[in-house]
């Protein structure tokens, strides 16, 4: 009897103690941006490695870009929460020093919030890499909070590609978050047109080479804890390219899987670029969040 009851309290002590322990965080989360990806482009190119890595997860071909629908203000608002009212970035010409619209809340070194701190202020040991060939794109970030930053000039991304996979391999037991950016998909469209033979071409490569690198977390046997998201900042118009509101500008896909997310397909469920850093908020297990976001978690995506 006395045995009985001492196994009875040490099963309370530990059904008590697991109550307390911290929610179960995701190994890694890689997000995967194609700059100027639209809709059409989406529906008419061959992507046969992107419809595999997200056939179990969400798609959204209604996501709503925040306005002005340019790069940095999309990408900005991808990463803070917010859009460009909150964030003050307004177009891509946006300096630290020089801008017009000062943002309603900034970190120490004047830097408006962002996934990237909110992750390292909550999750100390984490791992963050930041791969990008848009020399712009990474003004309005603080990258003290990152541990890797890479850029790669002439539109070239197979070497970010190969650096983030090595990154994530170094710290395959640790906590990590990679943002993996190519702008050579935008930069098609603006030479060739959007819906040209280039910038189809264009989103095929980026295709490829998503292939490539989901085969080698296969290989590391680190693929199957790996939440991902394929996002992009605006569309094109064939005619105009972008910065409009026409739907070809203004419906942007958005994609995400992994083992926290609901099979669901296609959805019509509202959503807008200034969602994502959410997301990944969620996925990490983030308990606070700065006050000056203002994006939602899309609803009934989690499980």
């Amino acid at each position: 009897m006395q045995q009985h009851l001492k196994h009875c309290l040490l099963l309370a002590l530990m059904i008590t103690y697991s109550c307390f322990l911290p929610a179960q965080q995701p190994k890694r989360v890689i997000i995967l941006g194609l700059d100027g990806f639209s809709v059409p482009g989406f529906k008419t190119a061959r992507h046969p490695n992107i419809d595999s890595l997200f056939a179990h997860g969400v798609l959204s071909l209604s996501t709503r870009p925040v306005m002005p629908s340019v790069t940095l203000p999309n990408w900005t608002s991808h990463l803070t929460g917010s859009g460009p009212e909150e964030h003050g970035i307004t177009a891509n010409n946006w300096l630290p020093q020089q801008h017009p619209l000062e943002p309603i809340a900034t970190d120490a070194d004047g830097f408006y919030p962002s996934i990237f701190s909110a992750l390292r202020a909550q999750i100390p040991q984490i791992k963050i890499g930041y791969y990008y060939n848009w020399k712009e794109l990474v003004y309005p970030i603080n990258t003290k909070y990152i541990d890797e930053v890479s850029f790669e000039d002439s539109d070239r991304y197979a070497g970010n590609y190969q650096k983030a996979y090595e990154f994530i391999v170094r710290n395959a037991s640790t906590p990590t978050f990679v943002f993996l950016y190519t702008v050579h998909t935008d930069h098609a469209g603006h030479k060739y047109h959007w819906m040209s033979p280039e910038y189809i071409t264009a989103i095929e490569q980026a295709d490829s080479a998503i292939g490539k690198l989901v085969t080698q977390l296969k290989e590391k046997k680190l693929f199957k804890d790996t939440h991902f998201l394929l996002i992009t900042d605006h569309g094109g118009n064939p005619k105009t390219g972008h910065g409009g509101v026409s739907m070809d500008e203004m419906q942007v896909p958005w994609t995400i899987t992994g083992p926290a997310i609901k099979p669901m397909g296609l959805t019509t469920m509202y959503n807008s670029n200034k969602n994502t850093a959410l997301v990944i908020a969620r996925l990490f297990g983030l308990t606070a969040l700065p006050g000056c976001w203002t994006g939602v978690v899309p609803a009934g995506i989690f499980k």
